[in-house]
């Protein structure tokens, strides 16, 4: 091969295979990323999950109920609270693992969820009484957060 032939691959190389493989990379790095923001959300939706039932394990406790929950002895407030506490540690969890200001689309969707369930449990006048106790010591944009969803749903 003449050197003009060597001189014109490596332009077309140059030119077309390097911007090519520039794009492929940036396109697997972005889908790997997609990839494990996924399984965190599948992770943290598990664990949801296993909340439920768990809570579902404790009727005695009303839980699921709307209404204030009166009457409870200290034994089942002591249980209501200790699978409350665990709860907000998935929410803390969900919020520190899928929030984020600028969110894409398809992260918002997911965090989307999470506020779902955070604003449902917020409704329950028995979660919102515990809020304070629940929150101490948890992240402050957290905190901020679910304060303002227990605000809003206090207000409905």
């Amino acid at each position: 091969m003449q050197v003009e032939t060597w001189e014109l691959l490596s332009y077309i190389v140059t030119v077309v295979g390097l911007p090519l493989a520039i794009f492929v990379f940036l396109y697997e790095q972005r889908k790997e990323r997609e990839n494990e923001d996924e399984e965190v959300y599948q992770l943290v939706s598990d664990n949801y999950q296993d909340f439920l039932k768990i809570a579902l394990e404790n009727p005695d406790l009303r839980l699921f109920s709307a209404a204030a929950v009166e009457g409870l002895s200290d034994e089942q407030k002591e249980r209501q609270f200790i699978i409350f506490t665990m709860l907000v540690s998935l929410f803390e969890r969900a919020y520190l693992l899928m929030y984020d200001a600028n969110m894409s689309p398809r992260q918002a969707r997911r965090w989307n969820s999470w506020e779902d369930f955070m604003m449902e449990w917020c409704r329950k006048p028995h979660f919102r009484a515990l809020l304070p106790q629940l929150l101490h010591g948890e992240d402050p944009g957290f905190v901020r957060h679910v304060e303002k969803i227990a605000s809003d749903q206090a207000a409905l």
